[in-house]
């Protein structure tokens, strides 16, 4: 199929022809969700921790007798109902990775490019280069483009072009063999050079 290519600097418009296999399937709607969701589970940290009654120190002997005092009966001060002790239900040290194989991942990614393509929510892109790193030129740029709320995926980044957008807040920036679904959803749109565009056709075709 052929789609338009848009030089964003200069306004020039090409038309490029890309894999139907890749950029033309139907949508899978229930593939698409397990995998995203298993991609950003797959990015928790799990590293919470909090300690149980016998991890917390002290509260080694009995606080009061068990009888006569007019007292709840209480067998340490750690205990969980205690101020100071510990968790009843601690957090510990987990992964939440869940398995995906890499029929379902690229199932995914051929389902996610081609419905963003038919949302008009993916625009090929040619290769940018600046003459230098200045935010400014990553402003006006992104202006040419239709804002910020984007995503931009390169094949081969130029470090001008890198550092005048990185530290626009709703701007990311990807090289082609690092993105996944979640990354492709997170953004209002995407902007992907031909190259890129080209690269993800050869793995997921």
């Amino acid at each position: 199929m052929q789609v338009k290519s848009v030089q964003v600097s200069s306004g020039k418009e090409d038309l490029i022809e890309i894999a139907d296999a890749v950029y033309a399937v139907p949508y899978n709607e229930a593939l698409l969700h397990q995998v995203v969701v298993a991609q950003l589970a797959g990015q928790r940290s799990g590293t919470a921790v909090q300690k149980n009654r016998s991890a917390v120190s002290g509260g080694g002997r009995k606080p009061w007798k068990q009888k006569g005092g007019g007292r709840a009966r209480a067998g340490s001060i750690r205990s969980p109902i205690w101020r100071g002790g510990g968790r009843a239900f601690p957090g510990t040290l987990q992964s939440y990775k869940q398995k995906v194989n890499k029929k379902m991942w690229a199932g995914a990614m051929r389902t996610v490019l081609a419905e963003l393509l038919r949302l008009e929510r993916l625009q090929l892109i040619g290769k940018e280069e600046f003459s230098e790193a200045k935010a400014k030129n990553g402003r006006e740029w992104l202006g040419r483009a239709g804002g910020d709320d984007v995503l931009v995926v390169l094949s081969e980044p130029s470090l001008n072009f890198v550092l005048s957008l990185r530290n626009f807040p709703r701007v990311g920036l990807a090289e082609w063999q690092d993105v996944g679904p979640a990354d492709l959803l997170r953004y209002g749109r995407v902007l992907m050079d031909v190259s890129a565009a080209e690269k993800l056709a050869e793995v997921y075709g």
